[in-house]
């Protein structure tokens, strides 16, 4: 008859090498109690050991530990000490990865056996830990299933404990099954959208081997554009189909209309309300339609813009604009119509665009003018960073190079050349340096007649700091007006002491001349609070003009793309 034993608590201490104390802290129950109700029948404590023990046991094995010695210390009948001696870790002695179907014949140098062999993370000599095994098998599973192979799958797999010698043998059986090429488009939810509009921004080629990444970014690629709610990109990972799977595209329409309405403020053009409308299924095309009213303190602008949907890389647009500005005493008015064909090949943008325009151009206390004018411009840019939004990394470079010619409407011959290049470069954990230049030139007799896009002003937010905007620059009348060249370097250190909220300190040159010999760089610099907003980095900046001796407060969203 079993003995019964008086209901108590105790506490339960643990005696172990630091190396497995803060796992069985964690994860054993019984030293997560405190304190622990001990059971009233003596059996029942002996059975709680024996759990407690056998818990102990199974943990340090995941960590390959598999002779361990776990000694209940009774003596102290308020306070037990669990010891716990886990002896030698095992370790890897041998691997033997195998290779069944069209990947052991294959001989990709991407993926074969010989180069997954050499990229197993877990070789000979390595501690053995039933994480680090799961993950290896996985990180195999998912190299070979991510490109080729969707129906890859693991057939066999074993980790032999020699527990005496303190070793692991491991062998690993991988079938591939046949390499998957992508066959058509198959597209689903399409209903007020024209059919062939999702195979428009396909990039993805009949007949390519299946490539999971290119998948994913087919799928983000329509997630992105204003048509779709949702965007679902897959394929059947069945082999009978390998030879030309069809690639399921299953879509969720997005509403095709949308108004909006906004209002904000920057130091440069003032005070700002705005009204937009958007139609991306005009005339049930998948034409996308965007409009809209602007109205700030110093420029005013009713635009209408239409994109086609993309053929390739490639997606052509049109659109027309109506401008009015009086920045600096320089009153500028211009009506203009434009195409333009943008192409996207990877972190590099190109854009090719004709503009027809009219411009009247009235300085405050000099002459004014008119003239019509054909232009041409080309603009290469690439955006090599880590994040668009907010960048800590990389660097932003482009070139643009356009113009006009008198046998085009244009009064005179001219062409403009322009560099931007900025460099984001981390410093410790969160703080970084913007190193920012630019420069410009338009190739000409004169300014007469070049429409005010293709000269240059600077000063203000995101150019030349402690200076009014587009007010260095040539002097006419009692205006400051475009000239043929420009120079502009900037260094900023930004500090950020809370995830959202950061400082910066700053420094600015730069000028725009219509001589070279007139030209002389302004310095402004200054301290600034930067604020992460879900639209980018906002900046607000201090600066002192160094030319005109005087303080400037700047807004703007810190982002120079």
């Amino acid at each position: 008859m079993p003995v019964a034993v008086a209901q108590g608590t105790i506490s339960i201490g643990l005696q172990a090498p630091d190396d497995v104390r803060a796992l069985l802290e964690r994860n054993v129950r019984l030293l997560a109690q405190a304190p622990v109700v001990l059971p009233e029948a003596g059996p029942d404590r002996r059975a709680l050991v024996r759990r407690a023990r056998r818990e102990i046991t199974e943990l340090l094995a995941t960590e390959g530990y598999f002779s361990p010695q776990v000694r209940f210390d009774r003596s102290d009948g308020e306070a037990w000490l669990i010891v716990v001696e886990p002896g030698a870790r095992a370790r890897i002695s041998e691997v033997s990865l195998a290779f069944e179907g069209e990947i052991a014949r294959a001989a990709h140098d991407d993926i074969s056996a010989p180069r997954l062999r050499e990229g197993w993370r877990l070789p000979v000599g390595e501690p053995f830990r039933q994480s680090a095994w799961d993950g290896a098998k996985q990180q195999l599973l998912d190299t070979v299933s991510a490109r080729r192979y969707a129906a890859a799958r693991i057939v066999q797999s074993r980790a032999e404990v020699d527990p005496d010698a303190a070793t692991v043998r491991l062998s690993l059986t991988l079938d591939s099954g046949p390499a998957f090429y992508l066959g058509e488009l198959q597209v689903s939810g399409l209903e007020a959208l024209p059919e062939d509009l999702v195979r428009r921004y396909s990039t993805l080629k009949p007949g390519a081997p299946y490539d999971r990444d290119a998948l994913l970014a087919f799928q983000s690629g329509l997630q992105n554009t204003p048509h779709f709610a949702s965007v679902i990109v897959d394929i059947e990972r069945d082999p009978a189909l390998a030879a030309a799977v069809p690639v399921r595209v299953q879509v969720a329409e997005a509403k095709p209309k949308t108004v909006g309405f906004g209002a904000g403020f920057s130091s440069n053009t003032g005070y700002r309300v705005e009204a937009s409308y958007r139609d991306v299924n005009l005339l049930h095309r998948g034409w996308e339609l965007g409009t809209g009213l602007r109205l700030e303190q110093r420029r005013q602008s009713l635009y209408a813009d239409v994109f086609l949907p993309p053929e390739g890389r490639h997606r052509d647009s049109f659109g027309a604009l109506i401008d009015r500005s009086h920045v600096e005493g320089l009153q500028v008015e211009s009506e203009a119509v434009g195409v333009a064909r943008k192409t996207v090949r990877g972190d590099i943008e190109t854009q090719l665009a004709l503009r027809l325009q009219r411009e009247r151009v009235q300085p405050d206390g000099a002459a004014s003018s008119e003239h019509n004018t054909l232009t041409a411009n080309w603009t290469w840019i690439r955006r090599a960073v880590d994040d668009l939004l907010d960048p800590r990394s990389g660097n932003v470079l482009e070139f643009q190079i356009g113009g006009g010619s008198s046998i085009a409407l244009s009064d005179q011959n001219f062409v403009r050349l322009y560099g931007r290049f900025v460099h984001y470069r981390p410093v410790a954990e969160r703080d970084v340096i913007i190193l920012r230049a630019e420069g410009g030139a338009t190739l000409a007799p004169s300014r007469d007649g070049i429409p005010q896009d293709f000269l240059f002003r600077t000063g203000g937010a995101q150019t030349v700091r402690g200076y009014a905007y587009q007010s260095l620059g040539v002097r006419e009348g009692d205006a400051t007006v475009g000239g043929r060249y420009l120079g502009v370097m900037s260094a900023e250190y930004v500090h950020w002491f809370r995830p959202d909220w950061g400082t910066a300190v700053f420094v600015d040159a730069g000028d725009a001349a219509d001589d070279r010999r007139d030209f002389d760089l302004r310095t402004g610099y200054g301290v600034g609070a930067r604020w992460r907003s879900p639209a980018g980095p906002l900046a607000m900046d201090l600066a002192w003009g160094q030319d005109e001796q005087k303080l400037r407060l700047h807004f703007s969203v810190a982002i120079a793309f």
